[in-house]
């Protein structure tokens, strides 16, 4: 079993709420700092306030491009990433252009994603292939176009769509398709220690969650 200190280090601590305000993101970057975690997602726009309220916490800043519905151009993507990077971005979240890859437009969809991970230039990037809104074929699709253009994670969800969030199947799904050597990032309706453990039994090596404080404080930490 992981310890506390193991799990906050694959967690991704989540405030992507439209709504966020600058105290939400301070308030956040204080649960990274609190219970040791080592990444921060927010959006694009909130990025320079997180690295700032992160200070020498050893959290790093995520920022999520195209979200939530992954519908903006590629060159628009790229110009977000460049931008998140520039103001402190570690890691980029792009949400893929799924509907392109339902509509059959392969190249398209590869497109989307290989834009973005020009413009990261090294910084990892997570593509976000919003499982619930695909076929098994279209998220074994979706995963190959992603680790072919360069990501080095496939993630679940946005947690936006109606459709649903990670499932311990499709995660499971991912791993076989992108083996050992390529991130699987679980997000989206994850908020218990069970819900987290589950993922990473399916072959989960990221989280992302906005109920990161409840998680870590379920799990017991043996003493040093």
């Amino acid at each position: 079993m992981m310890t506390r200190a193991e799990l906050a280090r694959i967690i991704d601590h989540s405030v992507l709420k439209p709504e966020a305000t600058l105290a939400d993101i301070a308030a956040g970057a204080e649960v990274v700092r609190e219970w040791g975690v080592s990444f921060y997602c927010v959006q694009s726009c909130w990025v320079s306030a997180a690295v700032k309220a992160l200070g020498d916490a050893p959290g790093r800043a995520i920022a999520v491009v195209g979200f939530p519905h992954g519908c903006a151009r590629p060159e628009a993507k790229a110009r977000e990433t460049e931008l998140a990077i520039a103001d402190g971005a570690r890691e980029i979240d792009m949400v893929m252009a799924f509907g392109l890859l339902k509509s059959g437009e392969t190249a398209l969809a590869a497109a989307d994603i290989a834009a973005v991970v020009r413009a990261a230039q090294g910084v990892p990037v997570k593509a976000i292939i919003e499982s619930a809104a695909l076929t098994d074929d279209e998220k074994r699709l979706a995963c190959k176009l992603a680790v072919d253009a360069g990501a080095a994670f496939v993630k679940t969800s946005t947690g936006f769509h109606l459709a649903g969030g990670a499932t311990k199947s499709d995660v499971a799904l991912m791993r076989a398709v992108v083996g050992p050597n390529i991130g699987v990032k679980a997000s989206g309706g994850i908020r218990t220690l069970t819900d987290a453990q589950a993922m990473i039994a399916a072959g989960a090596n990221r989280i992302g969650a906005s109920a990161t404080a409840a998680i870590l404080a379920a799990l017991y930490a043996p003493a040093p």
